[in-house]
């Protein structure tokens, strides 16, 4: 029947605007994705972002890190393309679609009622048809009642006349009411036809039409929303391609030998390598030379320790770690030595202050030149911690020379700063001058002497800076009081100065001196209360009495005498290793086996 045509109908045009709900959904959980993809890229790209005023933005001078900086530049750009591929599906698709279903559901709506309203009319006009009809038929059968009621009366002899014309009078009523009915009848269904052929040939096929183009409409609107999704995404296609050029080119850009280059340039020392090794002949039947700075030489043999003092005119070695005499500030890594299988001096051949001494190996020998240690007073000063030195002297020559051509060129950047704000005051005076009603003159002097002044400084400084870079390259003579040079104090050897030591410094970061060509020389103090003035030593704790000769050849040690008296400045804290102090410049670990120790809070 029609009225089942309206309900499939109904049925299928509700499922069809249930499809475009569903890819509305659709496109907006990818638009979630795509913005949510976007962000994360977002946060990853900043994330490695080198942190502003900190050391990693100084390794971005590199091409392979300047490439990565390109890479997450480029990654912050394809994030945005994302983004844009969201907003565009927001903007094309999923609001206008949403839009479209509400109009699609107003016109489904307003086709259905007009089907429903036509389905009504046609039933109310059959209904008066069959009302008509009944009617008609009541009549007709009312007449011929009425007629066989006549009839029979007219027969009957004993009726009055008067029955009769009444008989016959109601008959031709009831025959006239009869006709009236058929003509009524007549009309209705004449009417009703006409209105049953427009309803299924004009009206019903109007909105079955409608109907129709509607839900096409429909199909055409969801083709082009997944149309407009590819083309969304294939507009950002040619950004994306170049976001992925730039970072090919980025890639392209590293340069393996200029990274190299700016690696020597950075670190470079500017120190010569040290010179060869020399020859120490022990077949000759004399006490062999025992290197200074080992500190293994014995007290018993009637020679007094070099001075700490003393000037290196030595270089050092480029390859030595900064932190390499700071450990000598702690106790030693490896365990301490078990004492001495014999207690007592006699058991020693010739006793420990005998000036004899077993002839050592060769190998034995190189290893003690390669592992012995630097004077004391070369690492206390590395032990203050802080800033270096204003001329940093603590730098090697190359270091050196660049950062004070990097202070040189601030302080000039500063000084040129300061002329230009001095130039504006005055151009600003000069206009007061010439038009007092816009400013008092007099009201910039104070700030024109403030800047001279700056300016003077600056100068000053500058001057200063100069002469230590020149200094440093060359152009003038070098300065003659003891200089700090990575924790060593470096001596130039002048002509006018007793020979001082010679100190030859290992690769790794020790130092050898011969004795032969050394004569021993005081420094005085005064050389060194700029340095040390504003460094306390560690307080005595107590004494302690050595039991055993030991040599101190490893780091942070020191040697002792068998019955030596020294301080305790640092008890055992469970290594095996105590610190003690023979005078202000001599102090390390040492065996806690090897000593006897009395402790006194009050000693000095």
């Amino acid at each position: 029947s029609l009225q089942d045509q309206f309900d499939n109908l109904e049925k299928h045009t509700q499922w069809g605007i249930d499809v475009l709900e569903k890819y509305i959904k659709f496109v907006k959980e990818r638009t979630e994705i795509e913005l949510s993809y976007a962000k994360q890229l977002r946060n990853l790209s900043k994330k490695y972002q080198p942190k502003k005023n900190s050391k990693e933005e100084e390794e971005y001078r590199y091409t392979s890190t300047r490439a990565f900086l390109a890479t997450l530049n480029e990654m912050n750009d394809y994030a945005g393309q994302h983004e844009v591929i969201s907003e565009n599906m927001t903007s094309l698709i999923t609001a206008e679609l949403t839009r479209y279903v509400q109009e699609l559901k107003q016109e489904r709506k307003s086709h259905f009622h007009d089907g429903r309203k036509a389905q009504q009319h046609i039933e109310t006009c059959w209904k008066q048809l069959e009302a008509s009809k009944r009617r008609f038929e009541r009549d007709c059968k009312e007449a011929d009642r009425a007629q066989q009621y006549f009839e029979k009366m007219d027969a009957d002899i004993n009726v009055t006349k008067a029955d009769v014309e009444k008989a016959r009078q109601q008959a031709q009523l009831r025959h006239q009411m009869a006709e009236d009915s058929k003509a009524e009848y007549s009309s209705t269904l004449q009417k009703f036809n006409s209105e049953q052929h427009e309803h299924y040939y004009t009206h019903i096929p109007n909105i079955f039409q409608k109907i129709q183009e509607m839900e096409e409409r429909r199909i055409v609107r969801i083709g082009e929303s997944m149309k407009t999704f590819a083309e969304v995404d294939r507009q950002v296609i040619p950004i994306i391609g170049k976001c992925l050029d730039e970072i090919t080119k980025a890639a392209e850009s590293v340069d393996h030998k200029n990274d190299s280059q700016m690696v020597i340039e950075a670190f470079k020392s500017g120190f010569e390598p040290p010179g060869d090794v020399d020859f120490e002949d022990f077949t000759q039947p004399m006490k062999r030379t025992v290197s200074e700075s080992s500190l293994s030489n014995s007290r018993g043999d009637g020679k007094s320790e070099p001075k700490f003092g003393s000037k290196s005119k030595g270089k050092l070695w480029p390859f030595i770690k900064k932190n390499k005499l700071m450990s000598l500030l702690t106790s030693p890594h490896q365990p301490p030595p078990p004492p001495p299988a014999s207690a007592s001096p006699s058991a020693v051949p010739n006793g420990p202050q005998s000036p004899k001494q077993q002839k050592e190996p060769l190998s034995h020998r190189f290893n003690e030149f390669m592992t012995s240690k630097p004077k004391i007073h070369c690492f206390r000063s590395l032990k203050r911690g802080g800033a270096g030195p204003e001329d940093f002297s603590n730098l090697p020559p190359e270091q050196r020379r660049k950062k004070l051509q990097q202070k040189v060129d601030e302080l000039n950047r500063d000084i040129q700063k300061e002329m230009d704000s001095r130039d504006a005051l005055t151009k600003m005076k000069d206009v007061y001058i010439k038009n007092p009603q816009m400013g008092d003159a007099a009201s910039v002097d104070h700030r024109l002497a403030e800047l001279g002044q700056n300016i003077e400084k600056l100068r000053l400084e500058v001057q200063k800076f100069e002469g230590w870079l020149a200094e440093v390259e060359g152009r003038l003579p070098a300065r003659t009081e003891p200089r700090r040079q990575s924790g060593v104090y470096e001596a130039q050897n002048p002509s006018g100065v007793n020979s001082c030591a010679q100190d030859r410094e290992s690769p790794d970061g020790s130092y050898t001196e011969e004795q032969s060509q050394e004569t021993e020389m005081k420094v005085p103090a005064t050389d060194f209360d700029d340095e040390f003035d504003d460094e306390e030593p560690l307080p005595t704790i107590g004494t302690c009495k050595a039991l055993y000769t030991f040599e101190g050849q490893n780091e942070g040690t020191i040697s002792v005498a068998e019955g030596e008296m020294l301080y305790v400045i640092e008890e055992d804290k469970g290594d095996g290793w105590t610190r003690i102090r023979r005078n202000e410049d001599e102090e390390g670990y040492v065996p806690t086996s090897y000593v006897e120790v009395y402790l006194d809070k009050n000693a000095k």
